[in-house]
């Protein structure tokens, strides 16, 4: 496949501030960062390429310097070259194809905490943005009975089945855009504010009694919208969770 490389010089004063700008990148389609370099299929780069620029004229910490077609070669295989296996509590082992993440970043490292403290033996969990498919893996190894993860990206939904076989637990990972229909006594939910609050009246719907629901991706200034959405679906707040300038809300769903 031929790709395009966009060298971006940045200066983020926060760390945050970078993951919201890449996230945005990636939701380009972006697949690749090492250093400075972006990569992108060349495909996506032309269909794109105005809105790129302007989001990065737009972003005064960040400049793009250089723009060339670089060489056909396997740049997943190179940047995992740089971020070898991850290895998590239980045991658990994660391959973090391009950026999907491993478990570090402070929101699915709060998820991942909120798990190790909960009792999930024999609980229907849904991870819904499943990335490399860590949260639901983690899960599963804390004693969930069935797991079912689903995400938008193709790519993601193989690296969360490479992830899975890799650490031995079965998963139902599926490719989609919005939260499989089912009954789950626990939903997780690390993704952007926008999805968040667009499929909240899914996740009511598919919560069990008394199930909850866990979510993450968003900062302080988010709180409020979600947490009106959420209490909108007869939600009730039950826990905050916060890491930098990073947030994290659980929600239990009343009995009907």
């Amino acid at each position: 496949m031929q790709y395009n490389c966009i060298h971006i010089k940045s200066d983020f004063s926060q760390d945050w501030k970078k993951d919201v700008f890449e996230q945005a990148l990636f939701d380009f389609g972006f697949d690749t960062i090492l250093e400075d370099a972006y990569y992108i299929p060349t495909e996506l780069w032309e269909a794109h390429r105005d809105d790129i620029e302007a989001l990065c004229a737009y972003t005064p910490e960040v400049k793009i310097t250089a723009v060339e077609i670089c060489e056909d070669r396997n740049w997943n295989a190179a940047w995992e070259a740089e971020h070898p296996v991850q290895e998590l509590p239980k045991g658990v082992k994660i391959v973090p194809h391009c950026a999907f993440g491993a478990g570090h970043h402070e929101t699915t490292a709060m998820m991942i905490e909120e798990i190790l403290n909960t009792d999930l033996e024999g609980k229907r969990v849904l991870d819904n943005g499943c990335g490399t498919g860590v949260l639901g893996i983690m899960a599963a190894k804390c004693g969930a009975l069935n797991v079912v993860a689903v995400d938008i990206d193709d790519k993601s939904v193989d690296n969360s089945r490479e992830n899975a076989e890799l650490n031995g637990v079965e998963m139902d990972i599926r490719l989609g855009s919005v939260p499989p229909e089912g009954e789950y006594d626990l939903i997780m939910a690390n993704i952007h504010r926008n999805i968040l609050i667009a499929q909240m009246p899914l996740y009511k719907a598919y919560l069990a009694d008394e199930g909850e629901l866990w979510i993450s991706g968003f900062m302080e200034e988010d709180c409020a919208l979600l947490q009106e959405a959420a209490l909108a679906q007869g939600l009730k707040m039950k826990a905050t969770r916060a890491n930098g300038e990073w947030r994290m809300m659980v929600f239990i769903s009343s009995i009907s």
